[in-house]
């Protein structure tokens, strides 16, 4: 049974689908402060918050059997995701979910700042009757900078287009093409900030972003211009915005997101040129509805049956994808083992190659089961496909890969190349009728085995009596042999060995295995 805690609320429809799954067992456990939660996270498979509860460091290496956490909705900001990547943990968050209702958001704090909405209400509200106090202006005509061009910006640039408005959009990651199909003109940053009449703001909490509406950046903006920020508080230098309010410089500015929130005692809560909300961005019946089921869905899913197509820090692979490259999966785990055991030292790179129909796929999940088998005579944390590009890397060994159409003689091959210490080592299988694995090379010797099960394998001079020596060791120390491939090359000084035993031979076996005079290399692999 996965145990899941829910520890922000969400809408009951996600309580009820968990209810509804067989396996899976939920909590729900709001308000937890981060002592709370780490007293607690430890028994628990997954963990699923809204924006409320922090994710920090010393939650996540609590969480001994965390495999998941979900954020329902788009920012993930309140998570320690660097963190949680190193420890083998996948992150979901909604992105799509809410994409709507915070569109619509910032057109109402356009329209509402604008026109002076909230001030006009009091007014009427506390009897005075004064309508060119009020005095606004149109967005017809009007110039809108949309910072941040994904699922969110796309719909606030159609709805400006809607408006009559002229839509400039920067987003760095983004083709011209895909901003000229969502009714917008491209432009730089200090552009889209000196030509606005309105400036938007769309991307997320990353380092390249943070405070990126600062002193600098807001002395390019127009004199009269106004700032609308239903994104991320920490996007804006929130001292930098009130100066440039208090000086004329703004005319305006209308957040629904703050640096602290609740804001307490920040002087934007008595200026009566900025509209204030209490980060109401996924806040209508139909957001959080389409929040709780996507995130309980995706956590659901990938407990239950390792489904992580929609991951934050995994690359997005689809189903029907995942399910092509399994059993090539299987192989490269057993080809990282294979080459993870032959190479001492430290590695200085490993090569994931692809040839024949598995060029055709998508390669990162092989890539990580490689990586996998590999790392796991080296480290003794948790490896994953969530974390096995990142801890190869952090133990500064350099990843490349590669594909070819041409099978090398295969309908498909998977190679797997490891270089230490200038010296590198290959090892290659294939797949026999699509789906048995099999072990067709170590450098240069062919050989052919089932990698399954305990091996021992030798690099030695290739003279007679060597494979009979070893023979009687192994019947010395009541060790079956299954299986035997010896691997020669024409010309070559040494021969290969790789012999299937029914269990793993004790120290004082291998010791008189080395003291052999032709025996250059002996090791043992479980596979």
């Amino acid at each position: 049974m996965k145990k899941i805690l829910i520890a922000d609320p969400i809408h009951e429809i996600g309580q009820a689908y968990f209810d509804s799954m067989e396996g899976l067992s939920v909590s729900v456990k709001t308000g937890l402060d981060e002592d709370a939660l780490v007293s607690v996270i430890g028994e628990y498979d997954g963990l699923i918050v809204r924006s409320k509860t922090k994710v920090t460091a010393r939650v996540i290496s609590a969480g001994e059997k965390l495999k998941v956490i979900g954020r329902a909705g788009i920012g993930t900001d309140n998570i320690d995701i660097p963190v949680a990547t190193h420890q083998g943990i996948v992150v979901f968050n909604t992105p799509d979910a809410n994409a709507t209702t915070t569109a619509e958001l910032t057109i109402a704090h356009m329209l509402s700042l604008s026109r002076h909405l909230p001030f006009a209400d009091g007014s009427v509200r506390s009897g005075v009757w004064k309508p060119t106090q009020f005095v606004g202006s149109e967005l017809a005509g009007k110039t809108v900078s949309v910072i941040g061009f994904g699922t969110i910006g796309r719909l606030v640039s159609e709805r400006c287009c809607g408006l009559k408005m002229k839509v400039l959009a920067y987003d760095p990651f983004v083709a011209p093409e895909i901003l000229k199909a969502h009714c917008a003109e491209a432009a730089l940053l200090d552009k889209a900030l000196s030509s606005a009449d309105y400036v938007t703001l769309h991307c997320p909490l990353i380092e390249a972003t943070r405070g990126i509406i600062n002193a600098e950046n807001l002395a390019k903006m127009k004199k009269g211009a106004r700032l609308i920020n239903c994104a991320r508080g920490g996007l804006v230098v929130e001292s930098d915005l009130i100066e440039a309010l208090n000086s004329g410089k703004l005319a305006g500015a209308a957040l629904d997101v703050f640096a602290n929130e609740p804001p307490v005692g920040s002087p934007l809560l008595s200026m009566e040129n900025v509209v204030l909300t209490p980060h109401l961005g996924a806040s209508t019946q139909e957001a959080q509805r389409i929040v709780a089921e996507q995130i309980c869905a995706n956590v659901g899913k990938f407990l239950l049956s390792g489904e992580a197509e929609a991951a934050v820090n995994l690359p997005r692979v689809s189903v029907e994808q995942l399910g092509k490259t399994e059993p090539y999966q299987r192989l490269a785990q057993s080809l990282g083992n294979v080459i993870g055991a032959l190479c001492d030292g430290p590695i200085e790179e490993i090569v994931v190659r692809r040839f024949g129909k598995v060029a055709e796929l998508d390669g990162r999940p092989i890539t990580s089961q490689a990586l996998i088998g590999f790392l796991r005579h080296r480290l003794a944390e948790r490896i994953n496909r969530v974390n096995a590009v990142h801890l190869t890397q952090s133990q500064g060994i350099s990843l490349r890969e590669a594909q070819s159409e041409d099978a090398r003689g295969y309908l498909s091959l998977i190679e797997l190349s490891a270089t230490a210490g200038g010296k590198t080592t290959t090892v290659a299988g294939t797949l026999l009728g699509g789906c048995h694995p099999r072990l067709v090379m170590i450098d240069e010797y062919e050989v052919e085995a089932v990698p399954q099960g305990h091996f021992l394998f030798t690099r030695h001079e290739d003279k007679p009596g060597v494979v009979g020596a070893l023979g009687g060791i192994l019947g010395k120390f009541n060790i079956n042999i299954s299986s035997m491939q010896v691997g020669m090359r024409e010309g070559a000084y040494l021969a290969i060995a790789l012999i299937g035993i029914s269990h793993s031979l004790p120290p004082e076996a291998l010791k008189e295995i080395k003291a052999l005079d032709a025996i250059k290399q002996v090791v043992q692999i479980e596979l």
